[in-house]
């Protein structure tokens, strides 16, 4: 995935230079655990670490409103406190508690795919089931790009290596007039597209390599402050799926331990996998390079990011890093392309019950259209084929329709 850069279906928008440092948006995330955090004082909320956080009830926040001293106590940033009046629209979104509990996926529309998710919780955590999960082996693994969110038109990690080329320019006068630099500083999107696969290796390896481990987690940091999708000039981690997040957070609070298994770098994706999706980086198992341990300018032990690949976590490389990284079979795995096929079947190939299920992207309103598969536009970018479609059909797995099963994408939407 990242080790290559091809541009997603036609008639995508342009890319566009990005906005300067903003204040800092909740995430979809954060928006979702506010809420349960208000609902705390009734049922304390189960967090990946297995800790409860104790809360306001809603009938205080509605009747005194949340002080600075509420806030800290929910765990709240001073940024986050900026940001109240989105909060409290939230919290006074007029679904009960209750129905909360009753209906813990609200922005899924009621049919098979739903259905799946809800039966396997109940299947695998009731302990009078034929096909309870013993605690301990509750493991799922989700897909990131085009399964959490947006990978069109082209991933972002893509995005983040062109935008870190004129810094490297700068650094390095010698290479504006060297390609593919000299290309990328064009902005010329046609002649971007058609560099070849070598040429844009020299980008990555430029941009993700070199540097200590700590300051790429800085600039990847800085990046994810200032960057905007070209589409919708959101940050890119307010671009994740809100149907997503709420399946990240009924699989967390029924015992469940999540893992985000991607082909995308390793490294990148931690930077942010906590803050945006409730799971730490220890529990993100990616494209991993190589480091070289060594002492910086002043003698302080660091570790040098080498462009030596340790792990393509694509395609069959998904279920050979989840047996390195995490040593269990997951009962539950989620994906949206050809990449995550072989995910799939090792999961479904355990015994005991197991969940196997694919996003679907068929909304061009509110998201993208893509496939080949049912006749959709063909992109190289979260590539989705028909047989990939007639093999989850006929094994059993759930095809989830953007625009049938969800009827809620992205948290910003009214």
């Amino acid at each position: 995935m990242i080790g290559q850069f091809i541009f997603g279906a036609a008639n995508h928008p342009e890319p566009t230079r990005y906005a300067s440092i903003s204040a800092r948006l909740p995430t979809p995330l954060e928006t979702i655990n506010l809420q349960q955090r208000l609902d705390s004082s009734l049922v304390p909320i189960r967090r990946e670490n297995d800790q409860s956080i104790q809360g306001v009830s809603m009938e205080y926040v509605s009747s005194k409103g949340l002080s600075r001293r509420q806030l800290l106590r929910l765990g709240l940033t001073t940024t986050a406190a900026t940001l109240l009046p989105g909060y409290v629209e939230f919290a006074n979104t007029p679904q009960s508690f209750a129905q909360r509990q009753a209906n813990p996926l609200p922005s899924w529309n009621d049919g098979e795919a739903k259905a799946a998710v809800v039966d396997f919780i109940h299947a695998t955590t009731d302990r009078s089931s034929s096909r309870f999960v013993s605690p301990e082996q509750c493991v799922a693994t989700f897909d990131q790009d085009g399964t959490l969110w947006v990978e069109q038109p082209m991933y972002s990690q893509v995005v983040y290596c062109f935008d870190r080329v004129p810094a490297l320019v700068k650094a390095m006068p010698e290479l504006a007039n060297v390609d593919p630099f000299k290309t990328i500083m064009s902005g010329d999107r046609a002649a971007i597209a058609k560099l070849p696969t070598p040429e844009l290796m020299k980008v990555l390896a430029a941009t993700l390599t070199g540097m200590s481990v700590d300051d790429f987690e800085d600039q990847v940091k800085h990046w994810l402050q200032s960057a905007r999708d070209p589409r919708w000039k959101k940050p890119f981690t307010q671009l994740v799926y809100q149907p997503m997040i709420e399946v990240l957070q009924y699989f967390r609070n029924n015992g469940y331990k999540s893992y985000i298994v991607t082909g995308g770098g390793q490294d990148f994706v931690r930077t942010y996998s906590e803050h945006v999706y409730g799971i730490p980086p220890e529990q993100v198992v990616g494209t991993a390079g190589g480091t070289t341990f060594g002492y910086d300018a002043k003698g302080n032990p660091i570790l040098t990011k080498d462009p030596k690949l340790l792990l393509n976590d694509d395609k069959a490389g998904k279920p050979e890093g989840i047996h390195l990284m995490i040593g269990r079979r997951p009962f539950a795995s989620f994906g949206n392309s050809i990449g995550d096929r072989q995910m799939l079947e090792y999961t479904k190939a355990g015994e005991g019950e197991r969940l196997a299920m694919l996003v679907f992207h068929d909304d061009k309103q509110r998201e993208y259209a893509y496939g080949p598969a049912q006749g959709l536009p063909e992109s190289k970018v979260g590539t989705f084929t028909q047989a990939l479609y007639d093999e989850a059909k006929s094994k059993g797995w759930i095809v989830v329709s953007m625009k049938n099963d969800w009827n809620r994408i992205f948290a910003f939407e009214n």
